[in-house]
């Protein structure tokens, strides 16, 4: 699928559950790249862990307020953007321009949450988070706090 209809299938989605009248448009948007960003969490160890997947569900719902049809719905778009997605720029960027500091830090603390869902912190999990990190420009002490919060310490 090209960028283009997969673009054109997320605006579809939202556009189907948000006024267009509305500016939440780019909180669709916003919705699917915390998502996506999520869901590369989880694939990138290769373990499709159904613990992980429940955390995102957990996490979605309580952030997005979303029925769980919907929730469906953006978790299969979100693993189809980070199947075509060649970095994860794309997802940052749209985070960057839409969360203020603070809702950066409580999605790396979402990402941590994910990331221990199934009891094992994989490298790779914990260096993508510290990717993701570095692109929304979170400071090292909100990055380490927001893991701590995610251990419940």
């Amino acid at each position: 699928m090209g960028d283009g209809q997969l673009i054109d299938q997320i605006q579809k989605f939202f556009s189907s559950r948000l006024n267009p009248e509305n500016e939440e448009t780019d909180q669709g948007q916003m919705k699917l790249a915390a998502a996506a960003l999520m869901v590369e969490v989880m694939v990138i160890d290769r373990d499709l862990n159904p613990v992980e997947l429940a955390e995102i569900k957990r996490m979605l719902t309580k952030r997005f307020q979303l029925a769980s049809e919907e929730i469906e719905q953006l978790i299969e778009l979100a693993r189809k953007e980070v199947d075509s997605a060649t970095s994860l720029f794309q997802f940052t960027r749209l985070i960057n321009d839409h969360f203020d500091a603070h809702a950066k830090t409580q999605l790396i603390e979402n990402l941590w949450r994910v990331a221990y869902a199934d009891q094992v912190l994989d490298k790779h999990e914990e260096a993508l988070i510290r990717r993701i990190a570095e692109l929304l420009y979170v400071s090292h002490k909100d990055f380490i706090q927001s893991k701590q919060r995610a251990l419940g310490r």
